[in-house]
């Protein structure tokens, strides 16, 4: 009797129950089970989960097919989970089985490594190349990350040449820097960015095709990058019909792995087609989930992520390497002020501007020099090199003024000398500014053909 009074004194101890308390709190179940409730639109209702799951959360529902879909947590509605689907929600319905293994619960991650190079890929990491599966990684790169802190992240880097003429002289860029290419559909995007990854100087290149046409990815892969470029190439895809989840992974994928090159020191190209189907994606994930439109149709949370993401690129800590990023933004209607095109043009550091009017005339890449800037280029350049440049942005500036003119034959030759020189040079600027889609240049050749023509200049 004394011996039970004992154990209950002891059971009954405040101590003793802070400390069972503490271990029911920490108890950890193997596996969550919750049903399908409802599907609406693109979302998926499940109940069972209260309590258990939180946004970014991976769920596995089971079809009444037999196969499963993997999904993620995008919201709430009084308590139950709203996700949406990595693939097609055919065979789903109410009663489904929704499984969540809390292992799996925590922010999606790759095991990226060097075998990656050469390889295309999902936004899963699942090879899309049939050249078998990708070797594992001992360690997981999260998808999801923070940028480097501000304050301690290095600065930008020396010049990179990109290997094209128009950009190196006139948009010059230093290694950590991101820039918006700008441009409408069909106007050379795509080739351009083949240009880069063929001709720029890195070690490493990521290419994130996201929304793009199935019918142009091997387009791309074998005539545009070509067996050369893909070599020192990792390409993330998500065509156009895939549903918006694999769309939006496809670009912070990208961004991962190019972190993790970045970390071990890499010099990296990250070359994005485009932010507008990123953002397009957040904007289906957005509505579906609930969120109210505004600008344009799209939910305050798209403006929310886009810097999240590309302030990701650039420098990482001293000591690692750098990521420089090119973004393209397919402007809706060439219109440049649209939301997407004007709330990326002020997070980046320059924008390049392609011109339907110019590829119409015959000029590619079709870069129209005068709307194009590079924020860097005061601190990469030499005096001499900025001198070119202003006068040459001078002479096409002033010819611009005066082409339509020029075509009418209204001006009379000797009425203006600089309208004069403007004349006698354009021919040589054109020919400078056009490039083959296999030439390269270095950013010293490229100062050194424009020397030759302002030196000419009266």
């Amino acid at each position: 009797m004394p011996e039970a009074t004992e154990k209950q004194r002891k059971y009954s101890s405040p101590s003793f129950l802070e400390k069972l308390l503490e271990k029911v709190a920490n108890l950890q179940p193997d596996g969550a089970v919750g049903t399908v409730q409802d599907v609406t639109g693109l979302c998926v209702t499940i109940r069972g989960l209260e309590g258990l799951v939180s946004i970014g959360d991976r769920i596995v529902i089971h079809a009444r097919s037999g196969s499963t879909i993997q999904s993620e947590v995008v919201g709430f509605h009084e308590a139950q989970a709203r996700v949406m689907a990595f693939g097609s929600l055919e065979g789903i319905g109410p009663g489904c089985e929704a499984q969540i293994p809390l292992s799996g619960q925590s922010c999606a991650s790759l095991g990226v490594n060097e075998s990656w190079l050469g390889r295309v890929i999902d936004p899963l990491g699942v090879p899309m190349d049939g050249k078998g599966p990708l070797i594992p990684a001992l360690t997981q790169q999260p998808v999801l990350s923070s940028p480097p802190n501000a304050a301690t992240r290095a600065r930008l880097g020396d010049r990179i040449d990109l290997g094209v003429r128009a950009l190196d002289a006139f948009t010059t860029c230093r290694r950590g820097q991101r820039l918006g290419l700008f441009a409408g559909s069909g106007v050379g995007k795509s080739t351009l960015l083949s240009m880069l990854v063929r001709g720029a100087d890195f070690d490493v290149a990521v290419i994130a095709l996201v929304g793009e046409r199935g019918r142009e990815v091997r387009e791309f892969i074998e005539d545009d990058l070509g067996p050369e470029g893909l070599a020192r190439s990792v390409v993330v895809i998500a065509t156009s019909d895939t549903p918006p989840l694999m769309r939006r992974d496809a670009a912070v994928s990208a961004m991962a792995i190019a972190e993790y090159f970045r970390d071990q020191g890499k010099s990296v190209l990250l070359l994005m087609d485009s932010v507008t189907r990123y953002c397009m994606a957040l904007r289906e994930i957005g509505l579906s989930a609930g969120e109210p439109p505004a600008t344009r149709g799209y939910p305050p949370s798209v403006f929310a992520e886009l810097p999240k993401l590309l302030e990701r690129a650039g420098p990482g800590y001293p000591g690692q390497g750098m990521i420089t990023a090119l973004f393209t933004v397919l402007v809706e209607g060439d219109d440049h002020n649209e939301p997407v095109a004007d709330a990326v043009r002020g997070i980046l550091d320059g924008h390049i501007i392609l011109d339907r009017k110019i590829g119409e005339q015959g000029r590619y890449p079709a870069i129209d020099v005068l709307r194009s800037l590079s924020r860097a280029v005061p601190g990469c350049n030499s005096a001499e090199e900025n001198r070119l440049t202003r006068q040459a942005r001078a002479i096409m500036a002033t010819y611009e003024r005066m082409a339509d003119m020029i075509r009418l034959g209204a001006y009379k030759s000797g009425t203006e000398k600089d309208v004069d020189e403007a004349i006698r040079l354009m021919p040589q600027l054109d020919a400078f500014l056009s490039q083959g889609k296999n030439e390269r240049s270095r950013c010293l050749e490229a100062f050194e053909q424009l020397g030759t023509i302002m030196a000419s200049a009266a």
